[in-house]
């Protein structure tokens, strides 16, 4: 099978590693909402940051010294970035408990709009008219779904849930391309494990609730899955192209579709499926256009110019990573 595996092209690879992440996420999004109505999701989000951190347990035995030990400047940032996480996790897991998989799952997609809106402001990236368009044309799919227009329809704590927390992650992704410029992604991920770890704890305690032995394992398994979303995702974008395996991310919402029919009996309304469809579009147009902007600075570097766009010099694609 691996042998079979490995004659495949580059990008079949990584569109079944993309395919894989995305399976993991919906799986770990359905266990949150069958749990949500024992565990509120600040409990949850404990235990899932508690099977994160022993994910990165490996890195910090590999090799100590060069992930623990980081320059002191760099701490604060850390702290911001798991903040953020945090907080962005907590929001979102209370989204799949209190709305329809495949409307929560399409609100998470803003998460690029938001990108885009902060590395303009805290990165000082130029952006374009089209982008612009493109993140305007994404939040009006956002109203789409929410249609605060229709009687009857409320915006409810869920739906700002849903924005505040694509707010709060992509926050944590500007935060990478900040401290990648003075630390390693095993460095990255293991303090923001740990100090994850702590941060969830107190939220966790102002409403604790003991798991049942035959909820201890569904609980842990969001943190493991939760984990290995991230590292499936990556490793898809690593083999394949980026432009070629970006559009397979939102394979993300049919699944849901799918799990939320088969598990909870829901199915999306018209609005979702109109509202999804301008999101994605408008996600995948600044997805493209950011992979061309991204290969036209290889080409002028390559070819001896400097690269001004970015002053920071830092990549501007954005990735799932909490």
């Amino acid at each position: 099978m691996k042998a079979y595996f490995s004659r495949l092209s580059p990008n079949v690879q990584g569109a079944i590693w993309v395919l894989l992440s995305g399976v993991t996420f919906v799986t770990m999004t359905t266990l949150v909402k069958h749990l949500s109505g024992d565990y509120p999701s600040h409990v949850q989000n404990f235990y899932r940051q508690t099977g994160s951190l022993i994910v990165a347990i490996p890195f910090m035995l590999r090799s100590p010294r060069q992930v623990l030990f980081v320059p002191r400047s760099t701490m604060p940032a850390l702290f911001l970035r798991s903040l953020l996480a945090t907080v962005g996790m907590i929001l979102l897991l209370y989204t799949y408990e209190a709305m329809p998989m495949a409307e929560a799952n399409a609100l998470s997609f803003t998460r690029p709009l938001w990108v885009v809106l902060l590395a303009a402001i805290f990165l000082r990236e130029v952006i374009g008219p089209s982008r612009i368009a493109a993140v305007l044309m994404g939040f009006v799919g956002v109203m789409i779904i929410m249609r605060p227009w229709a009687s009857g329809v409320a915006i409810g704590w869920p739906h700002l849930a849903a924005l505040a927390s694509a707010l709060c992650l992509a926050g944590t992704i500007t935060g990478v391309k900040s401290l990648t410029r003075s630390l390693s992604a095993s460095s990255i991920l293991v303090w923001s494990s740990i100090i994850g770890e702590l941060l969830a704890l107190p939220f966790a305690l102002a409403d604790w609730r003991w798991p049942s032995p035959g909820d201890l394992i569904p609980l842990f398994l969001i943190g493991l899955l939760s984990a290995a979303n991230q590292v499936l995702f990556i490793k898809g974008m690593a083999v394949g192209e980026a432009a070629v395996l970006a559009p397979i991310d939102y394979a993300r919402l049919v699944l849901s579709v799918i799990a939320g029919l088969l598990v909870f009996g829901e199915w999306p309304d018209v609005f979702t499926w109109l509202g999804a469809g301008v999101i994605v579009v408008s996600t995948l147009y600044i997805t493209i256009r950011e992979i061309q902007s991204k290969r036209a600075k290889t080409l002028a570097i390559d070819a001896g110019q400097p690269d001004a766009s970015t002053p920071l010099g830092l990549d501007t694609k954005a990735d799932r990573t909490p």
